[in-house]
């Protein structure tokens, strides 16, 4: 890793990575591992972003703040529902599907931070699919499985959390589409801005759904280097 270290010294930005992996991943001990695999995946989607429209920048800066450190801003909320979760079912190993994954967010950087938990990214998109699978390979990231499919069509009940990174509106449908991955005792974890848009979009959908009243909870998860409302919606 001392090498890799230094190979990465002149790399653009990369104290404004490391210092956000070291903020979001207080107790881990694989900082600079993790820092490196990071370094390799923004460098895939670099590639491949020019032709396919992964992200929308092209700015490094902007891409690990908004996408790569915005992605791990919840990692301990999720990894604390993981560790009560792992001593629930010892037997197993868990799993989390990322669903709409498109370029691997957040699927890709928590599985870099959670290397024992079997992430299963969802994409419809056959290019997007493609470059997940062959950016999960480039990585060597024995935790990841990528699924091409639209997501009413996947198996149900299958993951111990279901990830979702999107702004847009949680409309009743997709948010049925996506409870009905979950197992047994699952949750939804969903990526979300400002607290006083999302309390009256989930106002709205308990009117559509009256059992979801009091089982979902919304967490502040700020994200280095961002001066904007970033939050987790969990749903029981």
């Amino acid at each position: 890793m001392t090498g890799e270290k230094q190979g990465n010294a002149s790399w653009e930005f990369l104290d404004v990575l490391r210092d956000g992996v070291r903020q979001l991943c207080r107790n881990d001990s694989r900082v600079d591992e993790i820092t490196a695999q990071l370094i390799a995946y923004i460098e895939q989607i670099e590639l491949y972003n020019p032709a396919w429209g992964l992200v929308g920048t092209n700015d490094r800066r902007e891409l690990i703040v908004r996408h790569i450190l915005d992605s791990l801003s919840p990692l301990g909320i999720i990894a604390g529902f993981l560790a009560n979760a792992e001593n629930a079912f010892a037997a197993r190993q868990l799993m989390i599907a990322d669903v709409g994954s498109g370029a691997g967010l957040p699927g890709i950087p928590l599985a870099v931070t959670l290397p024992r938990v079997q992430f299963t990214l969802i994409e419809r998109s056959g290019r997007r699919a493609g470059f997940l699978r062959n950016t999960v390979s480039e990585l060597s990231l024995k935790n990841i499985s990528v699924e091409e499919a639209e997501m009413e069509k996947v198996k149900p009940g299958r993951f111990d959390a279901v990830t979702f990174r999107a702004f847009k509106t949680l409309e009743p449908k997709i948010f049925r589409k996506l409870l009905r991955l979950r197992n047994e005792g699952g949750i939804l974890a969903a990526y979300k801005g400002r607290r006083e848009k999302i309390t009256g979009e989930m106002e709205t959908l308990e009117k559509a759904l009256p059992g979801l009243s009091g089982q979902w909870d919304i967490f502040p998860c700020p994200v280095p280097g961002l001066d904007e409302e970033r939050h987790l919606v969990l749903v029981r």
